[in-house]
């Protein structure tokens, strides 16, 4: 941060400032001539949060996308169809057990598994063929669309979060004034979307941990630079890769039982959180959990923010963000030069 500033100051004073107009946005009382500019700070709020909430998820999903395709340089196009497989399968769990919680391990470790099979029989026979390897799980993810589509019909599933999770919460911030009383009023927000955000930035700080301060992690990242030094030190380099991708493809399990709180499952979602998956991991940097966190929330951002505001064009914010942080910083906003 201090290099970007001393190479950037101009760069670097636009950018606070962007970030104390923001701050003041959330939390001040909007003047009428501002909610006659912008809107009801109400929609402002709940477009923030709804972003926030969103990149959560995305990053759900990116991270065990980066793990995979970033660390280990494994292209895994089918990453989007484990996340609706754990969708149907935590739908069917919830639904049949009533449990929620139970949905999460479930998918886990049933997409899990899946990940296994596919790096045995698939990703150590074309290791270092990307060509390949996309052809091949491009592929795999018509086919097992189809199979989700004949064995799950083309409906909508919503999974139904439990009793106390329901229902929306007080917040802090401020969204208007009462003009009987002059009384303020707060935003009131869904519980279940920040038990959720909350339960993400639990699992990024786990995974950031376990990569850069734990011995496993030295592996990882010691078996992606040279994997044969690694090997002929003794390292069961092919068992660490094969967890690796079986955290990766659960985490897009439980991404799957996330998403399926927050929105739906249905036909589609596959491709929506591949694509999601592959801007986030450009704009935030191959291989960086830090990077996947920062890309996710600016993706999610930018993603209800243009719905909101101007949504004709919204999906066009999405990509004129990855066409500028390609220009500019190629290897992404955290990846290494």
């Amino acid at each position: 941060m201090r290099d970007f500033a001393s190479r950037h100051p101009v760069w670097t004073v636009i950018i606070l400032l962007a970030v104390a107009v923001f701050i003041w946005l959330i939390f001040a009382v909007w003047p009428k001539g501002l909610v006659d500019v912008i809107g009801r700070k109400k929609v402002f709020l709940n477009a923030v949060f709804n972003g926030i909430t969103l990149g959560g998820l995305y990053f759900l999903v990116a991270s065990g996308f980066t793990l995979i395709f970033g660390l280990m340089r494994n292209v895994n196009l089918a990453h989007g169809s484990l996340y609706l497989l754990g969708g149907y399968i935590g739908y069917f769990v919830a639904s049949s057990t009533g449990f929620w919680l139970l949905a999460f391990p479930v998918a886990f470790v049933l997409v899990a598994i899946v990940g296994i099979l596919m790096q045995i029989f698939i990703f150590r026979r074309m290791e270092g063929q990307d060509l390949r390897q996309t052809l091949v799980t491009i592929g795999i993810s018509i086919v097992m669309a189809d199979l989700m589509l004949w064995g799950f019909g083309g409906d909508f599933y919503n999974i139904s979060p439990p009793s106390w999770l329901s229902g929306p919460m007080e917040t802090l911030f401020v969204t208007g004034v009462k003009r009987s009383s002059g009384e303020l009023i707060y935003l009131k927000y869904p519980v279940v979307r920040v038990v959720i955000f909350l339960a993400s930035v639990v699992i990024g700080v786990a995974m950031w941990l376990i990569l850069n301060r734990t011995q496993i992690g030295m592996m990882i990242r010691a078996g992606v630079d040279d994997r044969d030094m690694l090997s002929a030190t003794g390292a069961r380099i092919q068992l660490v890769f094969v967890g690796v991708f079986a955290f990766g493809a659960g985490l897009a399990g439980i991404a799957g039982v996330v998403g399926g709180t927050f929105q739906s499952v249905a036909p589609g979602e596959d491709i929506r959180f591949l694509l999601a998956s592959l801007v986030v991991v450009i704009v935030g940097g191959m291989g960086s959990i830090t990077g996947a966190a920062l890309g996710a929330l600016l993706i999610g951002l930018a993603e209800q923010f243009g719905s909101v505001y101007f949504p004709t064009y919204a999906v066009v914010l999405t990509f004129l963000i990855m066409v500028l942080v390609l220009a500019f910083r190629p290897q992404g906003l955290m990846g290494r030069s």
